[in-house]
């Protein structure tokens, strides 16, 4: 009993007051940890990409490439999960109600772990089929589910790190979580090349490379977690399922994660329109996507700080900052979205250069940058005030506002506009992007105004 009196009361280095102070100081500080771990998280599959491109074809590339869209569609309503977990302990945290802290903890834990399970059974028997749903070509098909199947493997790993580290960030530590990722990402590079250029294992070594460095980051979260003296300890033997807890997660999560896999769903089917441009505008699409994808967890590192920023504020009723919040995330990812768009788009070349020696397909990842990631900050806008909207407990809201304005809206477009012969080309495809995103934050921005007008008069501020 007394080891759980302590447990709750013992304050962390790691612990940050978002509460108090200078907004835009803080949020800075929790954020460039974050960008940092998000950019290395992603370079797991960044570093595939390079190796496989390098050292193993063009239809290698082109494997690794197509399976982007379809592994976030099959992961994101989990993984949407998340966010359910940092709202719930950031208001908790925030109130200094150490019990519900805890309860959340060990009930997100395990609810990682099960639905890695699921997930690993979905993603392991139905890859082929998946991937004859989006029109992949005979000729890297095989390989795509080769390393779909492998990468699904370790999908556990991968969600038992998102939502512990969904837990760290809702208490204001992103630091841990990017000396977690340096590790794993050492490990995941020197894997990849051991794997492919000394065995010559091709899409499989890469696979294999990116589960076992997920497995590691995991392991060393979890570690982190059970070593905790504050509210947010873990404890394995008491790994259970809080119903009330379990019922605020989803509430706030599920939306969020139908969201994001309502999102890939719309991507699967922007990929296949893609795809029948042949290998080389696959090739060049995903590697431009890969490089978008620095872009934009760049830009969503401010919008994982808005709702943690928020959540706590709610939980501590210092409803008077949310605000000041809103225009300092706002103001910060536009800046951020700004610069490294332009500066990607900027150094195109080289930096596809990494990818592959084909020229050809060089050019067609320039057509994609020069019409997407040059306007990525748009998408920035969109996703904080998402944010700050999860943030404020409103989850469905900004799931259907999302879902209408981009997905809708991109099906729509290649349903109409893609259909006719002077528009049917890649860029009309991409195009798309750039107007879905304009439309949606404005949106979102009306959505902010309304409730927080609505809620004036119940806060008082």
């Amino acid at each position: 009993m007394a080891q759980t009196e302590l447990v709750g009361n013992k304050k962390s280095k790691y612990e940050m007051d978002m509460c108090s102070g200078s907004i835009l100081k803080k949020l800075l500080l929790f954020t460039i940890p974050l960008v940092f771990s998000s950019i290395l998280q992603l370079l797991f599959n960044a570093v595939d990409v390079v190796v496989v491109g390098k050292f193993a074809g063009e239809t290698a590339l082109a494997a690794v490439s197509s399976t982007g869209s379809l592994i976030n569609l099959i992961t994101n309503v989990f993984i949407g999960m998340s966010v359910g977990t940092n709202v719930v302990v950031a208001r908790n945290y925030a109130a200094e109600n150490h019990k519900a802290v805890r309860e959340t903890v060990h009930t997100a834990i395990f609810l990682s772990i099960l639905s890695g399970i699921f997930l690993t059974i979905v993603g392991v028997f139905l890859a082929p089929f998946l991937l004859n749903y989006m029109d992949v070509p005979d000729t890297v098909i095989g390989q795509s589910a080769l390393y779909l199947r492998i990468y699904f493997l370790g999908i556990t790993a991968t969600l038992i790190y998102n939502f512990g580290s969904a837990i760290l960030r809702a208490i204001g530590d992103t630091k841990r979580p990017l000396v977690f990722l340096i590790i794993a990402g050492c490990v995941n590079l020197v894997l990849n090349l051991i794997s492919v250029i000394v065995f010559e294992m091709g899409v499989a070594g890469v696979a294999i490379a990116t589960s076992v460095s997920q497995c590691v980051s995991a392991f060393l979260i979890i570690l982190c977690l059970i070593r905790e003296t504050n509210c947010v300890h873990l404890n394995i033997k008491k790994l259970r399922v809080y119903k009330d807890k379990l019922l605020q997660i989803l509430r706030i999560g599920l939306p969020a994660g139908f969201q994001g896999a309502l999102f890939s769903l719309s991507n699967v089917v922007i990929q296949s329109s893609i795809n029948g441009f042949g290998d080389i505008t696959m090739a060049g699409s995903g590697a431009a996507g890969n490089l978008e994808g620095f872009v934009y967890v760049t830009m969503n590192s401010f919008h994982q700080g808005a709702i943690s920023f928020v959540g706590q504020n709610i939980g501590a009723k210092k409803y008077e900052r949310i605000n000041r919040i809103a225009f300092t995330a706002v103001a910060c990812v536009t800046v951020a979205g700004l610069i490294a768009g332009m500066g990607v788009t900027s150094l195109g070349k080289p930096l596809l250069s990494l990818y592959t020696d084909n020229p050809a397909v060089v050019d067609a990842g320039l057509i994609r940058l020069k019409h997407i990631c040059a306007f990525y900050f748009l998408c920035g806008i969109m996703d904080v005030m998402v944010g700050v909207l999860r943030g404020m407990g409103y989850s469905v809201m900004p799931m259907l506002v999302s879902l209408i304005g981009v997905c809708g809206f991109r099906l729509l477009w290649l349903a109409t506009v893609f259909q006719f012969p002077q528009y049917h080309s890649v860029e009309t495809v991409y195009i798309s992007y750039m107007v879905s995103w304009i439309a949606t934050a404005l949106i979102h921005i009306g959505c902010f105004i309304v409730v927080r007008k609505r809620k004036k008069t119940l806060w008082g501020v």
